[in-house]
């Protein structure tokens, strides 16, 4: 069986427990090891990893990356997680199971810089990279044997190494045939883990899992399916095409082929946005009309200016509300033509926010842009709205003031801070 020395490098066609030259127990092994080619490549506590980086004194402390006691969990180390803490949870829970933590405002740009160093690397091994977050993706290193010198397993491992001496922060690998079974083996083995699971073994290592396990398998889904009497994906994988589609409608067919370890999507290197958002968690519960609007209208504006940046524009606008009692609603409405301005973004929402105010409190409230559509058909104008493009040429010049005069520079009555 091959086997792989995670520190030395090493490698032989025959397994082995500890590495024969550097005497490392970093060993992974497997028949399939140096046939397989696609992987699934996730940092490890991404957010609380830079912060420990940077920040010596907190190697041995729990850190929580997150808002304020109102806020929620964005990231957090795998010490906190012992706790009980985890990524999404709201801050006084997550303070409550650990107190002790100390916790860190978000630095979105520092962290998207790290992301885009390990991204360089990545793009180094194949141009088959396709993003799926900030510090997570997926690559297809198949072929590229000859032009590394070394199988995919050993060029992965190698990248790992890299990331740690470079970056200052590690990453778990997973590897597989597809890309559904490489990320289910990048969570095997976490924290820097490098897990292998071959096409052959894949529906059996599938079978007794729960069915929450399979990505895109919600909390909703897998009440539905365990209702339906299908609580393992050994279950599932048994239906035929017409039965799951006879229970489970269109989706039913493709459910049951992933809970076989069955996946046909290639690695593309331009990873498709379905929507792009932005959102707020308030200091204070809000619950007047008047009062959520300011926020809505900053939220606006930031919607708009993410929509400018990724050249792509508002088809429909999604309102988001979280009550004080955690429960969700969210709201939508197609435009009559796409747009990238926030007063068009804003006129859409506010009638849906005016319907939902009515007197509950909310924790949070968020805009979205879903569907997209390509930037060149925002804000063109026609015989109903003739002043679309006009309104385009002032937003482009209030953004062109703030980007050389800071964000002060222009504000709206509506968005200011009461």
């Amino acid at each position: 069986m091959p086997a792989l020395c995670r520190d030395c490098l090493h490698h032989a066609a025959e397994a082995f427990a500890r590495c024969p030259r550097c005497a490392s127990r970093r060993v992974v092994a497997h028949p399939d090891l140096f046939r397989l080619g696609v992987a699934h490549v996730d940092c490890d506590a991404f957010y609380a990893s830079v912060e420990k980086r940077d920040r010596p004194e907190l190697l041995t402390k729990p850190v929580i990356v997150g808002g304020g006691r109102r806020g929620v969990v964005a990231a957090c180390c795998y010490l906190a997680r012992t706790r009980g803490v985890k990524s999404a949870m709201p801050m006084f829970k997550a303070l409550a199971a650990c107190p002790d933590a100390v916790v860190i405002r978000p630095d979105m740009a520092k962290y998207a810089a790290e992301g885009r160093r390990i991204r360089t690397l990545m793009e180094a091994l194949t141009p088959l990279v396709q993003p799926l977050s900030i510090d997570e993706a997926v690559l297809d290193l198949a072929g590229t044997e000859a032009l590394h010198g070394a199988p995919p397993a050993v060029v992965l491992a190698r990248f790992a190494l890299a990331v740690e001496r470079e970056v200052g922060v590690t990453v778990s690998i997973g590897l597989a045939a597809n890309r559904l079974m490489a990320k289910l083996a990048a969570e095997r083995d976490k924290p820097r883990g490098f897990a292998v699971i071959g096409a052959a073994e894949a529906a059996a290592w599938l079978a007794p899992q729960p069915v929450s396990v399979l990505p895109g398998v919600g909390p909703a889904m897998a009440k539905r399916l365990q209702a339906a009497g299908f609580s393992t994906l050994g279950q599932l994988a048994a239906l035929g095409p017409e039965e799951a589609a006879r229970r489970f409608g269109e989706d039913g067919p493709g459910l049951a082929a992933r809970a076989r370890g069955e996946d046909s999507r290639p690695v593309r290197p331009e990873r498709e946005v379905k929507s792009v958002s932005a959102e707020t968690t308030f200091e204070a519960d809000l619950s007047a009309r008047e009062a959520l609007e300011a926020p809505l209208w900053r939220l606006c504006e930031k919607l708009a200016r993410r929509l400018a940046e990724k050249n792509l524009a508002a088809a429909g606008v999604t309102l988001k509300l979280k009550t004080a009692a955690f429960a969700t609603r969210t709201r939508a409405v197609r435009l009559a033509q796409p747009t990238r301005l926030p007063d068009v973004i804003f006129a859409a929402a506010r009638p849906l926010l005016e319907r939902e105010a009515d007197g509950t409190a909310f924790r949070l409230i968020g805009i979205g842009a879903q569907p997209l559509a390509p930037a060149s058909e925002a804000d063109r104008g026609d015989l109903a709205d003739p002043e679309a493009p006009r309104r385009a040429a002032r937003w482009q010049a209030v953004e062109a003031l703030r980007a050389k005069f800071g964000e002060a520079a222009v504000v709206r009555g509506r968005g200011l801070r009461k």
